[in-house]
């Protein structure tokens, strides 16, 4: 997926109300929309290097958008509303193993009255999680918060091989040159336990990293997952 316009540099001040971030570019101070709802723990340090988009239309309020966050030397991609386009250009381009051999993507699959998946491919349902935690410098995880949505997901996933679905969840991981993919147990013990219990169902988990810079994100490689 590549970005309209070469993305922008600049410096972190701070995050706040969850949808600002104010960044310091040259010797400017920009308020850019912040698109991640999340805890994004580990990101936020002050002085981190940020990458912005740029979007003119003048019904915008805010005209930049948070895109990625360089820590701990690894560029992480945070716009949660770019995941889907980035598994769509993965899978329309054959860039996941699994998913080579599929006729027909639909995006927003409506399953039932009440729940949405990301996408049908063909009787493949596939339910995308962002990831941008990572605490062990080799270790991507999810969640980074508590996450009742992702327990119902998992849940309806279990019900829906009684369809004749065959269910993915696959881990989007936004982090540069990550290797490893786990369940962080410790922040929703709830999510973990549903996690094992989807799995020994027959929900199939894939991670897969991306590779960033300030030009494009895609689908880099898939990396292991770690669980107990």
């Amino acid at each position: 997926m590549k970005f309209t316009s070469t993305l922008i540099k600049g410096k972190l001040i701070k995050r706040y109300k969850r949808f600002f971030v104010d960044i310091k570019v040259n010797n400017s101070i920009l308020t850019a929309h912040c698109p991640n709802t999340g805890s994004m723990m580990g990101l936020l340090d002050e002085g981190n290097n940020v990458w912005v988009s740029k979007n003119d239309d003048p019904k915008r309020k805010l005209k930049f958008t948070l895109e990625i966050i360089e820590a701990e030397k690894k560029m992480v991609g945070v716009n949660t509303h770019r995941a889907n386009r980035i598994v769509q250009h993965g899978l329309e381009n054959k860039l996941f193993t699994e998913f080579k051999s599929v006729k027909k993507i639909k995006p927003e699959f409506k399953y039932s009255d009440d729940t949405r998946f990301d996408f049908l491919c063909d009787k493949n349902i596939i339910e995308v999680k962002n990831v941008t935690l990572f605490r062990d410098n080799d270790f991507a995880e999810f969640p980074d918060a508590v996450t009742s949505r992702g327990s119902k997901h998992l849940n309806r996933l279990i019900n829906s091989m009684k369809k004749g679905y065959i269910p993915y969840v696959l881990f989007l991981t936004q982090i540069q040159g990550i290797n490893n993919f786990r369940i962080a147990k410790d922040i929703d013990n709830n999510y973990y336990q549903n996690y094992m219990l989807a799995k020994k169902s027959g929900v199939k988990f894939l991670a897969y990293r991306c590779s960033l810079n300030s030009k494009e994100i895609k689908i880099e490689k898939k990396i292991k997952i770690t669980n107990e």
